[in-house]
């Protein structure tokens, strides 16, 4: 089931971070932690989720960091929440599971599928907005990019 967590709002944080502050050399964890105050114990975990999915591309070395692994238009909020989703409930059910079932009629019958009517809607909402869209979205916003700050285009 859905549920926007810390987790998942820090792992949208860092994907969209990565897009807009794009430059040529990839962008260190410790600069996303700088720039948008995740914690690193949260970023570290959900980053190498993220390279196992295919968003993002981790590169070893002393510069090293990462990139997207595809054009930001090409990455859904919807992927991000979906891969930080399974990480939590894995977590879930090693700490035992969310709790009982339900196991009345009106539960089984109204609530659950009403539940899951909405988790659908909301998932098709978030795969239609992309990290492109966000980018813009900040942008529009006025956020400061280091990225294009250190952009040089002397001829």
């Amino acid at each position: 089931m859905l549920r926007l967590s810390r987790k998942m709002l820090f792992a949208l944080e860092a994907v969209v971070d990565i897009a807009y502050n794009a430059r040529p050399e990839p962008v260190q964890s410790k600069e996303i932690t700088r720039r948008q105050g995740i914690p690193q114990r949260y970023l570290e975990q959900v980053m190498q989720q993220l390279v196992h999915a295919g968003v993002l591309k981790g590169v070893r070395g002393p510069k090293g960091g990462y990139r997207l692994a595809r054009e930001r238009r090409r990455i859904t909020v919807g992927e991000i929440i979906r891969v930080v989703g399974a990480i939590e409930n894995a977590e879930d059910e090693e700490d035992g599971g969310e709790g009982q079932p339900m196991t009345s009629d009106l539960g089984r019958k109204v609530v659950q599928p009403l539940w899951s009517e909405l988790h659908e809607t909301i998932m098709l909402k978030l795969d239609s907005i992309t990290v492109e869209d966000l980018c813009r979205r900040a942008e529009g916003a006025g956020v400061h990019s280091e990225g294009r700050e250190r952009m040089d285009f002397s001829i």
